[in-house]
Protein backbone atom coordinates (compact mmCIF):
# COMPACT_ATOMS: atom_id res chain seq x y z
CA UNK A 1 0.00 0.00 0.00
CA UNK A 2 2.90 2.27 0.54
CA UNK A 3 4.35 1.47 -2.59
CA UNK A 4 1.55 2.02 -4.44
CA UNK A 5 0.84 5.41 -3.02
CA UNK A 6 4.31 6.55 -3.21
CA UNK A 7 4.15 5.47 -6.71
CA UNK A 8 0.85 7.70 -7.49
CA UNK A 9 2.91 10.90 -6.24
CA UNK A 10 3.23 13.38 -9.06
CA UNK A 11 6.39 15.94 -8.06
CA UNK A 12 5.43 19.76 -9.72
CA UNK A 13 8.73 21.62 -10.35
CA UNK A 14 8.37 24.70 -8.10
CA UNK A 15 7.65 27.96 -10.52
CA UNK A 16 9.90 31.56 -9.47
CA UNK A 17 7.40 34.77 -9.65
CA UNK A 18 8.89 37.91 -9.89
CA UNK A 19 7.06 40.45 -7.52
CA UNK A 20 8.31 44.05 -7.95
CA UNK A 21 9.06 45.88 -4.46
CA UNK A 22 8.41 49.56 -4.29
CA UNK A 23 11.65 50.97 -4.47
CA UNK A 24 12.96 53.17 -1.37
CA UNK A 25 11.10 56.23 -0.68
CA UNK A 26 8.40 55.55 -2.65
CA UNK A 27 5.44 57.20 -1.93
CA UNK A 28 3.72 53.67 -1.20
CA UNK A 29 6.59 52.95 1.23
CA UNK A 30 6.08 56.13 2.95
CA UNK A 31 2.90 56.17 3.39
CA UNK A 32 3.13 52.62 4.57
CA UNK A 33 5.78 53.49 7.21
CA UNK A 34 4.65 56.93 8.25
CA UNK A 35 2.39 56.83 12.24
CA UNK A 36 -1.04 57.77 11.98
CA UNK A 37 -1.83 61.75 12.62
CA UNK A 38 -2.71 62.40 16.24
CA UNK A 39 -5.50 64.99 15.56
CA UNK A 40 -5.15 65.75 19.57
CA UNK A 41 -1.98 67.46 18.79
CA UNK A 42 -3.32 69.39 16.54
CA UNK A 43 -2.09 73.23 17.83
CA UNK A 44 -5.29 75.67 17.95
CA UNK A 45 -7.74 72.81 18.05
CA UNK A 46 -9.89 74.66 20.25
CA UNK A 47 -9.56 77.80 17.97
CA UNK A 48 -10.78 75.83 14.97
CA UNK A 49 -13.67 73.84 16.69
CA UNK A 50 -15.00 77.41 17.53
CA UNK A 51 -14.15 79.04 14.08
CA UNK A 52 -15.95 76.06 12.18
CA UNK A 53 -18.75 76.00 14.71
CA UNK A 54 -19.83 79.39 14.12
CA UNK A 55 -19.26 78.93 10.14
CA UNK A 56 -21.64 76.11 10.44
CA UNK A 57 -24.35 78.01 12.84
CA UNK A 58 -24.23 81.47 10.45
CA UNK A 59 -24.65 79.66 7.26
CA UNK A 60 -27.66 77.67 8.74
CA UNK A 61 -29.04 80.96 10.21
CA UNK A 62 -28.71 82.71 7.00
CA UNK A 63 -30.09 80.15 4.84
CA UNK A 64 -33.03 79.95 7.58
CA UNK A 65 -33.55 83.52 8.56
CA UNK A 66 -34.49 84.50 4.42
CA UNK A 67 -37.33 82.19 4.87
CA UNK A 68 -38.64 84.16 8.07
CA UNK A 69 -40.94 86.56 8.38
CA UNK A 70 -39.46 90.00 9.15
CA UNK A 71 -41.28 90.12 12.58
CA UNK A 72 -40.68 86.72 13.35
CA UNK A 73 -36.76 87.95 12.68
CA UNK A 74 -37.01 90.97 15.12
CA UNK A 75 -38.46 88.90 17.83
CA UNK A 76 -35.51 86.60 17.41
CA UNK A 77 -33.20 89.63 18.14
CA UNK A 78 -34.80 90.97 20.94
CA UNK A 79 -34.76 87.27 22.44
CA UNK A 80 -31.34 87.00 21.89
CA UNK A 81 -30.89 90.58 23.19
CA UNK A 82 -32.43 89.40 26.49
CA UNK A 83 -30.40 86.60 26.99
CA UNK A 84 -27.20 88.45 26.05
CA UNK A 85 -28.69 90.82 28.94
CA UNK A 86 -29.16 87.74 31.57
CA UNK A 87 -25.74 86.00 30.62
CA UNK A 88 -23.79 89.99 30.88
CA UNK A 89 -25.38 90.33 34.92
CA UNK A 90 -24.08 86.99 35.64
CA UNK A 91 -21.32 87.88 34.54
CA UNK A 92 -21.36 90.93 36.37
CA UNK A 93 -22.05 89.33 39.77
CA UNK A 94 -18.71 88.11 39.78
CA UNK A 95 -17.06 91.14 40.62
CA UNK A 96 -15.30 91.42 44.42
CA UNK A 97 -14.39 95.23 43.70
CA UNK A 98 -16.91 97.29 42.66
CA UNK A 99 -14.82 100.15 42.02
CA UNK A 100 -12.57 98.29 39.99
CA UNK A 101 -14.99 97.75 37.77
CA UNK A 102 -16.48 101.09 37.66
CA UNK A 103 -13.19 102.64 37.56
CA UNK A 104 -12.22 100.60 34.21
CA UNK A 105 -15.34 101.23 32.56
CA UNK A 106 -15.16 105.28 32.41
CA UNK A 107 -11.13 105.27 32.44
CA UNK A 108 -12.17 102.84 29.73
CA UNK A 109 -14.02 104.92 27.57
CA UNK A 110 -12.44 108.21 27.86
CA UNK A 111 -9.29 106.30 26.46
CA UNK A 112 -11.16 105.10 23.69
CA UNK A 113 -12.69 107.84 22.80
CA UNK A 114 -9.49 109.19 22.35
CA UNK A 115 -7.84 107.08 20.56
CA UNK A 116 -11.32 106.65 18.21
CA UNK A 117 -11.97 103.19 18.31
CA UNK A 118 -15.24 103.03 17.93
CA UNK A 119 -14.04 104.54 14.67
CA UNK A 120 -11.49 102.42 13.78
CA UNK A 121 -13.75 99.73 14.44
CA UNK A 122 -16.17 100.53 12.30
CA UNK A 123 -13.85 101.59 9.31
CA UNK A 124 -12.78 98.15 9.23
CA UNK A 125 -15.79 96.74 9.80
CA UNK A 126 -16.84 98.63 5.98
CA UNK A 127 -13.69 97.50 5.11
CA UNK A 128 -14.77 93.90 5.19
CA UNK A 129 -18.08 94.80 3.91
CA UNK A 130 -17.05 95.74 0.83
CA UNK A 131 -14.45 92.66 0.48
CA UNK A 132 -16.91 90.61 1.25
CA UNK A 133 -19.95 92.35 -0.26
CA UNK A 134 -21.76 92.03 2.42
CA UNK A 135 -25.27 94.32 2.63
CA UNK A 136 -27.81 94.26 5.06
CA UNK A 137 -27.12 94.93 8.21
CA UNK A 138 -23.43 93.66 7.62
CA UNK A 139 -21.43 95.89 10.09
CA UNK A 140 -23.49 95.51 13.02
CA UNK A 141 -23.61 91.58 12.61
CA UNK A 142 -20.18 91.79 12.59
CA UNK A 143 -19.10 94.11 15.29
CA UNK A 144 -21.79 92.81 17.72
CA UNK A 145 -20.58 88.93 16.80
CA UNK A 146 -16.95 89.75 17.09
CA UNK A 147 -17.28 91.26 20.90
CA UNK A 148 -19.69 89.17 21.54
CA UNK A 149 -17.22 85.78 21.25
CA UNK A 150 -14.50 87.55 22.32
CA UNK A 151 -15.08 88.92 25.76
CA UNK A 152 -16.44 86.20 27.88
CA UNK A 153 -14.13 84.20 30.52
CA UNK A 154 -13.84 81.22 28.51
CA UNK A 155 -12.24 82.57 26.02
CA UNK A 156 -9.42 83.76 27.74
CA UNK A 157 -9.04 80.19 30.18
CA UNK A 158 -10.07 78.10 27.05
CA UNK A 159 -7.28 79.71 25.16
CA UNK A 160 -4.65 79.08 27.77
CA UNK A 161 -5.90 75.60 28.41
CA UNK A 162 -5.37 74.68 25.14
CA UNK A 163 -1.80 76.15 24.83
CA UNK A 164 -0.49 75.12 27.65
CA UNK A 165 -2.08 71.50 28.77
CA UNK A 166 -3.18 70.62 25.02
CA UNK A 167 -6.60 70.09 26.25
CA UNK A 168 -10.08 71.44 24.48
CA UNK A 169 -12.74 71.24 26.94
CA UNK A 170 -13.53 74.62 27.91
CA UNK A 171 -13.33 75.84 24.13
CA UNK A 172 -15.23 73.35 23.07
CA UNK A 173 -18.57 73.90 25.32
CA UNK A 174 -17.98 77.77 24.16
CA UNK A 175 -17.73 76.39 20.69
CA UNK A 176 -21.23 74.89 21.38
CA UNK A 177 -22.49 78.25 22.36
CA UNK A 178 -21.33 80.28 19.99
CA UNK A 179 -22.83 78.11 17.48
CA UNK A 180 -26.11 77.94 18.24
CA UNK A 181 -25.90 82.28 18.95
CA UNK A 182 -24.27 82.88 15.30
CA UNK A 183 -27.29 80.95 13.69
CA UNK A 184 -29.65 83.31 15.46
CA UNK A 185 -27.28 85.91 14.85
CA UNK A 186 -27.33 85.22 11.40
CA UNK A 187 -30.62 84.79 11.03
CA UNK A 188 -31.47 88.38 11.34
CA UNK A 189 -28.07 90.38 10.86
CA UNK A 190 -27.24 88.58 8.23
CA UNK A 191 -23.41 87.52 6.76
CA UNK A 192 -21.40 89.79 9.15
CA UNK A 193 -21.61 86.93 11.74
CA UNK A 194 -20.04 84.35 9.51
CA UNK A 195 -17.43 86.99 8.74
CA UNK A 196 -16.82 87.45 12.61
CA UNK A 197 -15.63 83.81 12.82
CA UNK A 198 -11.84 85.51 11.24
CA UNK A 199 -11.64 87.72 14.11
CA UNK A 200 -12.56 84.89 16.23
CA UNK A 201 -9.68 83.25 14.45
CA UNK A 202 -7.24 85.83 14.81
CA UNK A 203 -8.42 86.74 18.18
CA UNK A 204 -8.45 83.42 19.89
CA UNK A 205 -5.28 81.61 17.94
CA UNK A 206 -2.98 84.89 19.25
CA UNK A 207 -4.22 84.17 22.64
CA UNK A 208 -3.17 80.65 22.48
CA UNK A 209 0.01 81.42 21.05
CA UNK A 210 0.64 83.28 23.85
CA UNK A 211 -1.18 81.18 26.58
CA UNK A 212 2.23 80.97 28.44
CA UNK A 213 2.43 85.07 29.71
CA UNK A 214 -1.23 85.04 30.04
CA UNK A 215 -1.01 81.84 32.63
CA UNK A 216 -0.96 84.29 35.77
CA UNK A 217 -4.17 85.72 35.09
CA UNK A 218 -5.83 82.31 35.19
CA UNK A 219 -4.67 81.51 38.38
CA UNK A 220 -5.58 84.66 40.18
CA UNK A 221 -9.27 84.86 40.71
CA UNK A 222 -9.29 88.55 41.50
CA UNK A 223 -7.93 89.34 38.02
CA UNK A 224 -10.12 87.53 36.38
CA UNK A 225 -13.20 88.33 38.39
CA UNK A 226 -12.93 91.92 37.56
CA UNK A 227 -12.24 91.37 34.00
CA UNK A 228 -15.29 89.32 33.56
CA UNK A 229 -17.08 92.12 35.27
CA UNK A 230 -16.01 94.74 32.86
CA UNK A 231 -17.10 92.14 29.88
CA UNK A 232 -20.73 91.57 31.70
CA UNK A 233 -21.39 95.05 31.59
CA UNK A 234 -20.41 95.21 27.92
CA UNK A 235 -22.32 92.67 27.04
CA UNK A 236 -25.47 94.15 29.02
CA UNK A 237 -24.94 96.72 26.44
CA UNK A 238 -24.93 94.28 23.37
CA UNK A 239 -27.86 92.88 24.75
CA UNK A 240 -29.64 96.43 25.12
CA UNK A 241 -28.68 97.16 21.41
CA UNK A 242 -30.31 93.65 20.28
CA UNK A 243 -33.42 94.15 22.10
CA UNK A 244 -33.55 97.74 20.79
CA UNK A 245 -33.23 99.38 24.39
CA UNK A 246 -30.52 101.63 23.72
CA UNK A 247 -28.00 101.72 21.29
CA UNK A 248 -24.12 102.02 23.03
CA UNK A 249 -20.78 102.24 21.20
CA UNK A 250 -19.78 98.81 22.29
CA UNK A 251 -16.04 99.52 20.80
CA UNK A 252 -15.02 102.56 23.72
CA UNK A 253 -15.19 99.54 26.16
CA UNK A 254 -12.47 97.48 25.07
CA UNK A 255 -9.94 99.35 26.67
CA UNK A 256 -11.61 98.84 30.26
CA UNK A 257 -10.82 94.90 29.42
CA UNK A 258 -7.28 95.48 29.57
CA UNK A 259 -7.67 98.32 32.50
CA UNK A 260 -9.36 96.18 34.80
CA UNK A 261 -6.43 93.58 35.88
CA UNK A 262 -4.03 96.21 35.97
CA UNK A 263 -6.20 98.30 38.40
CA UNK A 264 -7.05 95.07 40.16
CA UNK A 265 -3.08 94.96 40.94
CA UNK A 266 -2.54 98.57 41.72
CA UNK A 267 -5.19 98.37 44.48
CA UNK A 268 -3.63 95.38 46.03
CA UNK A 269 -0.55 97.21 46.02
CA UNK A 270 -1.52 100.10 47.30
CA UNK A 271 -4.84 99.39 49.55
CA UNK A 272 -4.02 98.97 53.14
CA UNK A 273 -3.92 95.14 54.35
CA UNK A 274 -7.47 94.04 55.97
CA UNK A 275 -6.80 92.94 59.76
CA UNK A 276 -6.75 89.10 60.61
CA UNK A 277 -8.74 89.47 63.38
CA UNK A 278 -11.03 91.84 65.99
CA UNK A 279 -8.57 93.00 68.69
CA UNK A 280 -9.50 91.34 72.26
Amino acid sequence: MVDAAVSNTVWIKPVWVRVPLPAPNSPSEISRCRPPMNWSKLPLRGTLLNTTTIIVGSLLGMAIGTALPENLQEIVIHAMGLVTLCLGIKMFLQTKNILVVVASIAIGIVLGSILTIDQGVTGLAEGARTLFSGGGRFTEGLITAAVLYCIGPMTLLGCIQDGIENKIELLSLKSLLDGIASFFLAATLGSGVLVSALVVLIFQGLLTLAAKPLSPLAKKPSLLAEASAVGGVMMVAIGLGLADIKKLPVELFLPALALAPLLVVLWEKWSPPEPDGEPA
